[in-house]
């Protein structure tokens, strides 16, 4: 009797149970759903990886540094064209060379932080 019992638990949990047959579509669609949730970690993790590469410092690209540097500092080399933009609108500020008053153009520079 108690044999029969137990054959029996064991084929309601076969069938039934938390790893049972009718249990084996949800476990699939889990695994499906954990399977794209792991490929897009790891598609964050090579993107951080390879911008964590790009800041080693033996393998900087010295036009991308002296770039940066340039817009950290505020500063132009001689041989760079800018163009004036107003903050507000994005525009340029004009299409023909005007010359501006100091205080306009110390105003315009103050206003925008990125120039």
């Amino acid at each position: 009797m108690t044999l029969l019992g137990f054959q029996g638990y064991l084929g309601y949990s076969a069938i039934s149970g938390q790893f049972g047959i009718e249990n084996r579509e949800d476990i699939l669609a889990d695994i499906e759903i954990l399977q794209d949730r792991s490929a897009a970690l790891q598609a964050e993790i090579d993107a951080y990886r390879h911008r964590v590469s790009l800041m080693n410092p033996r393998h900087l690209d010295p036009d991308i540094v002296t770039e940066r540097a340039r817009a950290l500092l505020n500063m132009a080399h001689a041989d760079d064209i800018l163009v004036m933009v107003n903050p507000e609108t994005g525009q340029p500020i004009s299409g023909q060379f005007v010359e501006l008053i100091d205080d306009e153009l110390i105003s315009i520079i103050q206003a925008d932080s990125t120039l």
